[in-house]
């Protein structure tokens, strides 16, 4: 666990670089998304991973319930395909935007627990930008060998009228 005691500097640095590396992987992430490259996207994960959408509301009740909730990189993928291949959906440009990272805790057994504000435009073709969705992700990481992975990702929402089809990931 992160404690809030000031630190030596030889340790600060190690932080500061981990915070920049879970900064170069959600550049990545969004990048994926927002180019459309979607079947490339359960990549980000591992292979026991756990993505889930869920209101704030929900989330701050404890309740489960929400969007969208994927069990393994195989549903990952599942949801990939069907964007990709079966999905009939009007054409849009996203843009993922991600701020105020912050890790929050590691663990013994160097799962690193961050957070962070997001937030999705979505541009249809035939319409103006609007903000898609806004919230936090809950986010906790592992290494797979020198890259992170997500082994969860929550992404809670704050926006209160969504679209009744929400097509991509956030």
């Amino acid at each position: 666990m992160l404690d809030t005691k000031p630190r030596a500097a030889a340790t600060l640095p190690s932080l500061l670089e981990l915070r920049l590396e879970i900064e170069a992987f959600n550049a990545e992430y969004c990048q994926v998304l927002d180019t459309q490259q979607i079947e490339s996207w359960p990549s980000f994960f591992t292979e026991d991973a756990i993505y889930r959408i869920t209101a704030r509301e929900n989330a701050e009740a404890g309740l489960p319930v929400g969007l969208v909730y994927c069990e393994g990189r195989a549903m990952l993928i599942d949801r990939a395909f069907a964007i990709a291949h079966t999905a009939m959906f009007a054409p849009r440009y996203l843009q993922h935007h991600v701020s105020n990272l912050r890790v929050i805790a590691i663990a013994n057994d160097g799962t690193i627990s961050a957070e962070a504000n997001y937030l999705v435009l979505q541009t249809l073709v035939d319409d103006d930008t609007r903000i898609h969705q806004a919230g936090r992700y809950l986010d906790r990481f592992v290494r797979d060998g020198t890259s992170l992975r997500l082994k969860e990702r929550h992404c809670i929402y704050d926006t209160l009228r969504i679209d009744n089809s929400l097509v991509y990931p956030v």
